[in-house]
């Protein structure tokens, strides 16, 4: 049977970019379906956190740097401050979504950020990412301008409310659930009792929450 996979991620999350190595080895060779799921984890108007403060360079320092480097990741913290709100480019994924590359556009916006160090609030800097991976960027831009898929948007938000996602990555391999960040081992074992209708609990792992990352 297919498993259905559903990770929720923020595009200001760190542990999310981290996630997809993981996942990528876990599911490698599976009869798996990943679908990527948005969550906002300050929504407008909540502030957004800043670089230069003293909790995000700590959580950094103390624990995204050393898994990055172990994990063989590049990534930084990004300088732009305050962090940018992240709704626009979630509706640009439901956009994307409609044009079959909602996996290229979650990547691009998640490297986007966290390596290339751009302000993925900005709608022109939004327009030339879309341009990038293919999309009709003006089309694009369009439909962000316009509002078309705020609501997509919000009910993919209230799924992951029903969910109680309150904090990224949060990962449901059918109905069994990991909060925060995924081992490999971890993941496969979900998938083998999924497959065989079995229930587990694994512990909390490093993760961004709406109190922080």
């Amino acid at each position: 049977m297919t498993v259905r996979i559903k990770v929720w991620s923020d595009y200001v999350c760190p542990f999310c970019l981290l996630a997809k190595q993981p996942l990528a080895e876990a599911t490698a060779g599976r009869d798996v379906e990943v679908e990527w799921m948005p969550f906002e984890l300050r929504p407008e108007p909540a502030p957004t956190l800043r670089p230069e403060g003293d909790y995000l360079r700590g959580i950094w320092s103390r624990v995204v740097y050393p898994m990055a480097a172990r994990m063989g990741v590049d990534l930084r913290l990004p300088d732009v401050s305050p962090q940018p709100y992240t709704r626009l480019a979630f509706e640009g994924y439901q956009f994307a979504k409609e044009h079959d590359l909602a996996d290229a556009y979650n990547d691009r916006m998640l490297r986007a950020f966290f390596q290339d160090g751009l302000d993925i609030g900005d709608l022109d800097v939004l327009h030339g990412l879309a341009g990038e991976l293919g999309l009709p960027a003006a089309a694009y831009r369009a439909a962000l301008e316009s509002g078309r898929y705020a609501r997509a948007h919000r009910e993919a938000l209230a799924e992951a409310a029903a969910h109680r996602v309150t904090a990224v990555p949060t990962i449901l391999v059918e109905d069994h659930r990991i909060e925060g960040m995924p081992r490999p081992d971890a993941l496969s074992e979900a998938i083998d009792r999924a497959e065989a209708g079995q229930a587990d609990h694994p512990a909390p792992a490093p993760a961004c929450s709406i109190e922080g990352c």
